[in-house]
């Protein structure tokens, strides 16, 4: 271990961390401070395969389509297999993306690198709503804060390290991963 390497450095070497949760959870600020943070990382931004479809694109709605749901499983697989890439040569890939409900598990499944930490972003709706009126972008059209939240809370297995970061700064929830990250340790008994 070099004199700049923590143990917990050391512990991601490899690894892949996936940050999940709604739109407007802080998965991207969060995301980009943890990789910022380690001597060797990759942010792995799993949106950026669901925007390389230039035409036919189908955005998964709730109402959800066969093709949709198809694209969807695609820009999951290919997140798992540029993550794996990364931690095959020796760099910890961050992957944030929106990873829940039954897409969490599939996610955990199709990941071959180990160690693989799972870390859900779970604020309160109040602060997810304030939070997406702040920001540039717009991430709900047809979706609710409500019902990505239910599909959250609900309906994604309980892997990894929840957190509930209303009151936290991003720099707050990253020191809270790092403060337990054995807790977003995904073992088989987990998945």
């Amino acid at each position: 271990m070099s004199e700049e390497e923590s143990p917990v450095s050391t512990e991601l070497r490899s690894a892949v961390v996936l940050v999940t949760g709604v739109m407007a959870s802080g998965k991207s600020t969060v995301a980009g401070l943890l990789a910022g943070q380690l001597p060797r990382a990759a942010h792995v931004r799993g949106d950026t395969f669901r925007r390389m479809l230039v035409s036919g694109r189908e955005e998964l709605l709730p109402e959800e389509t066969a093709e949709a749901r198809a694209q969807m499983d695609l820009r999951r697989r290919i997140t798992a297999t540029v993550a794996d890439a990364y931690a095959d040569d020796n760099w910890t890939a961050v992957v944030q993306d929106i990873v829940i409900g039954e897409d969490l598990s599939r996610f955990v499944a199709e990941v071959r690198a180990r160690p693989l930490y799972v870390v859900v972003l779970a604020p309160s709706i109040e602060a997810v709503r304030s939070r997406e009126d702040t920001r540039p972008k717009t991430g709900y059209g047809v979706w609710t804060v409500e019902a990505l939240d239910h599909s959250l809370r609900t309906h994604t297995p309980r892997i990894g390290l929840w957190l509930d970061t209303t009151k936290q700064t991003p720099q707050e929830t990253v020191s809270a991963i790092l403060a337990d990250l054995p807790a977003a340790l995904v073992t088989t008994e987990s998945r």
